[in-house]
């Protein structure tokens, strides 16, 4: 007997959704306090977010345009891009209107393109889970089947076992008669006893 694999906890499930929520907001306090520390209006701090989030851009069209791109690599360097241009502004400005809208647009990205990748993985975890169902089944059938068979090749065992014993029995019976002929009994046209059986008179 299969049995189903446990269930997940509701901590376990709910974490991948809160993932994209929780690193925008990661980057948005972390922006925030940079910003609390003096990079408010801070050309310098400014000009080195945006070169960094412009080289992750980069990165990001080099590996999409590459020969051999990987799609993890490259929306592992887009969206560094966004948390570093985030987080640039974020630094940079000087009230929380801008970096709130900005965290509120980020935010509904990386959902967007997170329930892509879910969707994706949703779509694999039914069909192996079909696949898997369907190879139980087969099992399942096969295992009836050869136990239907197993029981047929007992009671055909026994009945064999039974008949050749009540058979034997019959000819000793037979043979201990009085008078008991066997060479009557073959030219009447029924089959020889063996000689085992045919020794006593």
């Amino acid at each position: 007997m299969h049995s189903a694999p446990p269930a997940r906890h509701w901590l376990a499930a709910a974490a991948p959704k809160a993932a994209p929520v929780v690193a925008t907001s990661t980057v948005l306090a972390l922006a925030r306090i940079w910003n609390a520390n003096g990079a408010e209006h801070s050309v310098g701090n400014a000009w080195l977010m945006g070169v960094l989030a412009g080289a992750a851009a980069a990165a990001g069209v080099v590996s999409a345009l590459g020969y051999s791109s990987d799609p993890i690599i490259t929306g592992s360097a887009f969206g560094a891009s966004g948390a570093l241009a985030l987080a640039g502004v974020a630094a940079y400005s000087d009230g929380w209107s801008l970096p709130l809208l900005l965290w509120a647009i980020a935010t509904v990205i990386a959902y967007a393109l997170a329930h892509r990748h879910w969707r994706v993985d949703r779509r694999e975890a039914t069909a192996y889970e079909r696949r898997l169902t369907e190879t139980r089944e087969d099992h399942a059938h096969v295992e009836r089947v050869e136990a239907m068979r197993g029981q047929a090749q007992i009671a055909v065992a026994r009945e064999h076992h039974a008949y050749a014993a009540s058979l034997a029995a019959a000819i000793t019976a037979r043979a201990s008669l009085p008078g008991f002929d066997s060479s009557a009994l073959t030219q009447a046209g029924l089959p020889e006893l063996p000689s085992a059986c045919s020794t006593e008179d």
